[in-house]
């Protein structure tokens, strides 16, 4: 079995200086390739500096709407730069996030916009962050063709009448460890509709540890536990959901083996 965390933050503080651990205990338990996340120009660098460091570790860098108060013309110009390197897949995470109060609205959609252009101007995919905001994150992306060059919900959490609307719009969508908790009875039923070829697997750690490990910090080879939650969901041999969504993630974020 090998498995590609197709979103997590190697790059956050909680796993500084341990990083390589943290990569070796993953590859033990059949995770080959992670993806690492920025949200704003700390994070981003830090990203790419660890897909150099590793062969099979990739960095999509973007501004999460959490910091979209900071992104402004200097900031753009950076990002832009770092969107060209070789070892970056992709634009993200984006969004909205009407959770935490740290960006205005306005700006968070503002943000959100203008890095969807970047991605089409650069022609790269992108990993979308949604939270409290399904309604205007649908919205946003509805008018904005991704499909021209590949969107994916990360930590999907909606139940199977979003999932179709999403899916429609041409997207994957990407499952966490809350797919594994006992009690989103309506976030399983998406899982279970979600088709093969459009279905990713991530960690987002250091947060969202599946069960059996929930409550602890997240790491990416607990993206084991998420898979094997998905394919019990699916009634699927976890092996061939494996193998499925480490192609998805592959043809997603362009990695030619």
């Amino acid at each position: 079995m090998k498995i590609f965390d197709s979103h997590t933050h190697l790059n956050d503080e909680a796993f500084s200086g341990e990083e390589a651990a943290y990569l070796e205990h993953a590859r033990k338990l059949g995770v080959v390739k992670t993806a690492q996340v920025g949200s704003n120009t700390v994070l981003n660098c830090k990203a790419i500096e660890l897909a150099h460091q590793y062969d099979n570790v990739y960095a999509v860098v973007g501004f999460h709407p959490e910091d979209a108060k900071d992104f402004h013309s200097d900031e753009e110009a950076v990002l832009r730069e770092q969107l060209t390197d070789e070892k970056v897949v992709a634009v993200g995470e984006i969004g909205l996030d009407y959770h935490w109060d740290t960006s205005p609205k306005k700006a968070q959609w503002h943000v959100f916009e203008k890095q969807i252009q970047i991605a089409h101007d650069l022609n790269l995919p992108i990993a979308i962050h949604s939270r409290d905001a399904m309604e205007d994150t649908y919205d946003i992306l509805k008018g904005a063709d991704v499909a021209d060059i590949g969107a994916v919900m990360h930590s999907f959490n909606g139940d199977v009448d979003w999932l179709n609307k999403f899916l429609d719009l041409g997207m994957n969508i990407s499952y966490s460890g809350v797919a594994s908790f006992k009690k989103t009875k309506d976030l399983h039923e998406a899982v279970r509709q979600t088709p093969l070829d459009r279905i990713m697997v991530e960690t987002d750690a250091p947060y969202l540890a599946p069960e059996p490990l929930r409550g602890k910090q997240n790491e990416p080879a607990y993206v084991l536990y998420v898979l094997e939650a998905l394919a019990r969901h699916r009634d699927m041999n976890p092996d061939e959901l494996a193998e499925a969504t480490y192609q998805n993630t592959c043809k997603f974020y362009g990695i030619k083996e």
